[in-house]
């Protein structure tokens, strides 16, 4: 068997380097790995069912707790997960404080704000991810649009040389003898906007159940089982709504439609429903 690592790259194509490729599996494990329990398991479109079945029982044997998703660009947590932080980014682009953001993050739930989890990652590795998915997905003739957020990490690297924790300085300072904090420069994106800290939470919330949902529409997802577990052990959904599919039952789904349809009536396509909420609010059923 041979099992990679990586959190964004499809692990199908990654399996033609493999001579045998019913034997290649995706296992993502999460950072810090000794303090993160889940591992997503991700089966390629030749992965065995017996390629499988070992990757699970040596997730169990080491202790981690796994789930199992189907081959796509980001998997199931990367891309969800990449939501929230693109729209913390977004937020910053639109003019909105970034410590009003950052605390709304931490107020919705999230184990961390999205300013701050963007400096860990990197600013300049998510420059490249960004730039190789355009180029992938142009391949295929589709495209990846551009954003106020691709412009903040642009403008970041390239304009003031923060390129994240690792090089010493992102949207946080890292001082050597002190508490890490916002970066004063960070007003170059200051405007006088007006939006409740409410509006900011729910953003990141419903950003990030209805990607899910997507997934779960599109086969990503097997289970709403894994929905809610990956979610909430891997990207740190906030623990308190049961995870980012259980949110939208909590919230409601009629509520939630209506919410969701708010939302992308005011922000745009990346809080429209999914066909799969539609039917279930109109149903009356549960995800």
């Amino acid at each position: 068997m041979f099992a990679s690592n990586t959190s964004t790259l499809p692990i199908t194509g990654l399996a033609k380097a493999s001579k045998n490729e019913q034997n290649f599996i995706g296992l993502h494990f999460f950072s810090p790995v000794d303090k993160m329990q889940l591992v997503e398991i991700i089966k390629g479109k030749e992965t065995s069912a017996e390629t499988l079945a070992k990757a699970y029982d040596y997730v169990q044997q080491i202790g981690k707790t796994p789930i199992v998703v189907n081959d796509s660009r980001g998997f199931f947590t990367s891309r969800v997960f990449g939501t929230f932080v693109q729209e913390g980014l977004r937020l910053l682009a639109e003019g909105v404080h970034p410590a009003k953001i950052e605390m709304a993050a931490l107020k919705a739930g999230m184990p961390i704000g999205p300013l701050a989890i963007q400096d860990e990652v990197s600013l300049t590795l998510s420059e490249h991810v960004t730039s190789e998915t355009r180029k992938a997905l142009q391949a295929e003739g589709k495209d990846l649009p551009r954003s106020g957020a691709d412009d903040v990490i642009e403008t970041m690297i390239h304009q003031f040389n923060r390129k994240g924790k690792a090089a010493g300085s992102g949207f946080y300072d890292y001082p050597q003898d002190g508490k890490k904090h916002l970066w004063d420069g960070l007003t170059h994106w200051k405007k006088d906007i007006d939006i409740s800290e409410q509006e900011i939470i729910d953003r990141f919330l419903f950003v990030q159940s209805l990607d899910t949902l997507r997934c779960l529409e599109e086969g990503v997802l097997e289970s709403v089982v894994d929905g809610n577990i990956g979610s909430i052990f891997g990207i740190g959904f906030a623990p308190w709504t049961g995870g980012a599919l259980q949110f939208l039952n909590q919230y409601g789904l009629s509520k939630a439609l209506t919410r969701a349809q708010a939302l992308e009536a005011k922000y745009g396509e990346r809080f429209k429903a999914p066909q799969l909420l539609l039917d279930k609010a109109k149903s009356g059923e549960k995800i």
